[in-house]
């Protein structure tokens, strides 16, 4: 941000934009102190939601989370929902049959949302991966997913290798495909996204890629939930790079 020059009118307007981006990240990431309860998840600003506005039940197990009141305009908000679904897929389609039935599984469920945490994670995942950050990985891949992602870290390390990574952004996501099987749940979404990325020996040769060169990459990954479960975290579950 360039230096705040006068209290003008555009001065002003974007000193406000700055202050709304520093706590919607604040609220985001959090202030580290060493005794966090919760990992963050990028998929679960819906489920705090819901437990927010979820009313008291005094005889509500610690299995059971009580459901926010129905209220007059239910049949509205399927509808709302059932009109987004279809924008993603058409009606008759497995797609649109899977995600209505995840709507039909947990309410709070709802396709944009969800996309919109996984393009959080894909950042996080594509970012911690090239970090070697072996904690954020751990938190939102699959355990034989992370196996397979440590285990490549492990041999860079060994041959004394680093990459040096910038995401650029995504340029596109979408919904590919998702499938129901019991109480599982797997959301198949595909990335194209801008990088730039190269890997460097031990006294800084490069040996693989550009760092100078702006990558585009499309990834098809799926993630998976138990519905029934408690726990709003979607785990990575496969990666598929397309050309």
């Amino acid at each position: 941000m360039s230096q705040f020059l006068g209290f003008d009118l555009t001065s002003v307007v974007f000193l406000i934009i700055a202050v709304v981006l520093f706590w919607r990240l604040k609220d985001v990431l959090g202030t580290r102190t060493g005794n966090e309860a919760d990992p963050f998840d990028p998929f679960s600003d819906h489920e705090k939601d819901r437990e927010r506005k979820a009313p008291p039940a005094d005889d509500v197990g610690d299995n059971v989370i009580a459901l926010p009141d129905r209220g007059e305009s239910e049949a509205e908000t399927v509808e709302e929902k059932n009109r987004r679904i279809e924008k993603i897929a058409p009606v008759g389609s497995s797609l649109n049959a899977a995600l209505s039935q995840l709507m039909a599984m947990d309410r709070s469920f709802d396709p944009d949302s969800f996309l919109a945490g996984a393009r959080i994670a894909y950042e996080m995942i594509v970012t911690a991966y090239a970090e070697g950050d072996r904690k954020t990985l751990k938190q939102l891949l699959a355990a034989d997913v992370f196996t397979g992602f440590t285990s490549a870290l492990d041999e860079r390390e060994s041959k004394n290798l680093r990459v040096e990574f910038t995401f650029i952004g995504i340029n596109k996501s979408s919904i590919v495909e998702a499938e129901v099987a019991g109480n599982e749940a797997q959301i198949t979404v595909r990335f194209v996204s801008s990088i730039t990325s190269c890997t460097k020996d031990d006294i800084g040769h490069v040996i693989e890629g550009d760092p100078n060169s702006v990558e585009e990459v499309t990834d098809i990954w799926t993630f998976s939930r138990d519905m029934s479960s408690r726990n709003p975290n979607w785990k990575l579950i496969g990666t598929e790079s397309a050309q």
